[in-house]
């Protein structure tokens, strides 16, 4: 049984159990911010028609080592709105922006650790390009994860991911523009198409100023389409309080 299996088994089930890494869906941005701190806020839901929902609150701390690298630890929970919330894993995410304005694009090396805390054994990580573009006030993202886990029960070959969002930059306090998320198969031999997962919908994102290096940033998307094979809705929100 490979995780595409695992992971559609346990959502549609429903327990308050999570495969052996959370797909958590935020999309990744990866910017200059030395120096800043951040306690951040994420939360995430998947839900079926006729089935209870899901839920994947998660809650980390941020920080801006140097121009180009950003760390964060952060712990995940699982629950649904009839049980109790467990903890899932434990991460370690580290991006690394490779360019600085040198090119008509931004890039960046994602790399993300969980360690399963839940039923079963091992790690998994995640690894891929970010890449980051603007014409005029549009900014344009584009990200591919490849996800492998280790130490699991049954060898899990490596899977891939992608994200994608367009976004367009109203105002520093509200942006507004559509995002993307899909899961294909293994990276090298995709799922059959009616197995794939391919999720869209509109996103509004902004921040709030308080005062010196404080602020409040906010990201909230509403998505729909398949999951796993199976059509349903998700909603991903993240709040970040900055110093």
């Amino acid at each position: 049984m490979n995780k595409l299996t695992v992971i559609a088994a346990t959502l549609l089930a429903l327990a308050p159990q999570a495969a052996l890494a959370d797909p958590g869906y935020y999309l990744v941005s990866v910017y200059e911010n030395e120096g800043e701190k951040s306690i951040d806020f994420r939360y995430w839901n998947v839900k079926f028609p006729g089935h209870t929902e899901t839920l994947w609150p998660e809650i980390g701390f941020g920080y801006g080592v140097t121009k180009r690298w950003y760390t964060e630890v952060y712990a995940s929970y699982i629950g649904s709105s009839q049980d109790s919330l467990k903890l899932s894993t434990w991460n370690w995410q580290n991006d690394y922006l490779l360019t600085q304005g040198q090119y008509p694009f931004d890039l960046a090396l994602h790399t993300n650790l969980f360690f399963n805390q839940g039923p079963g054994s091992g790690f998994a990580l995640e690894l891929g390009p970010a890449l980051q573009t603007e014409i005029g006030r549009t900014q344009f993202n584009v990200n591919l994860i490849f996800e492998r886990t280790f130490g699991a029960a049954e060898a899990q070959p490596t899977q891939l991911k992608y994200q994608w969002q367009v976004k367009y930059r109203y105002k520093p306090m509200f942006e507004f523009g559509l995002q993307g998320f899909g899961e294909l198969g293994e990276w090298n031999h995709w799922s059959p198409k009616n197995y794939q997962s391919h999720r869209v919908g509109p996103m509004i994102s902004g921040t709030y100023a308080l005062g010196g290096k404080q602020a409040l940033k906010y990201q909230l998307a509403v998505l729909y389409g398949s999951i796993y094979s199976v059509n349903g809705y998700m909603i991903s929100t993240r709040i970040q309080y900055v110093f």
